[in-house]
């Protein structure tokens, strides 16, 4: 009986960390330690043009360097603390186009980021969630995810029409085009 116990209080911490609050930890492992390829590093080491928008680690080839960059681990913390708002109120949709928009505005004004880079993110994020939870990220929770990953990038872009965005150098910053295939 003990032992059943300690197995479901197991699964539902995991259960738990599935629907709880989004943390830095699908980004960048804690501390910098090496534990498997993580989304910031995999981003940049397989979409290396996205590092052009990033003065401060733009030179780093090493995913090792990578995972300790101070400035990689804060703004890999700003994106999933936008990830966890937006998740946070999911039933509140004007919150949600509210934070969406003010990022998808800032990227679009201020940093110049080709938009599909949202979209190319959100698969690598997605990736590392699926691989960091593989027995407790069944189909049906992969399809939520997805279906969020839609709502990001239709926001983002909306905002991103409604400053006028114009792409900003054509061709020599487009990524491939294959992206991750963690859905639409």
């Amino acid at each position: 009986m003990e032992e059943q116990s300690k197995g479901q209080e197991n699964r539902g911490q995991k259960e738990q960390r599935l629907r709880g609050p989004v943390s830095c930890r699908p980004f960048l492992p804690p501390g910098g330690g090496h534990r498997g390829p993580q989304a910031g590093p995999r981003f940049f080491v397989n979409f290396p043009s996205a590092k052009q928008y990033f003065s401060q680690f733009r030179h780093m080839e090493d995913p090792l360097e990578m995972e300790r960059s101070p400035q990689l681990r804060k703004h890999a913390c700003r994106v999933m603390g936008a990830l966890n708002t937006v998740v946070e109120n999911l039933h509140d949709p004007e919150k949600v186009s509210s934070v969406l928009a003010l990022v998808g505005k800032a990227h679009a004004l201020k940093h110049k980021v080709e938009p599909v880079y949202f979209k190319i993110l959100s698969g690598v994020i997605l990736e590392v969630i699926a691989e960091e939870f593989a027995n407790d990220f069944p189909p049906e929770t992969q399809r939520a995810w997805a279906k969020l990953r839609g709502l990001i990038y239709s926001h983002v872009t909306a905002a991103y029409k409604e400053v006028g965005w114009v792409q900003q150098v054509p061709n020599a910053t487009t990524p491939p085009a294959t992206l991750p295939s963690s859905g639409p």
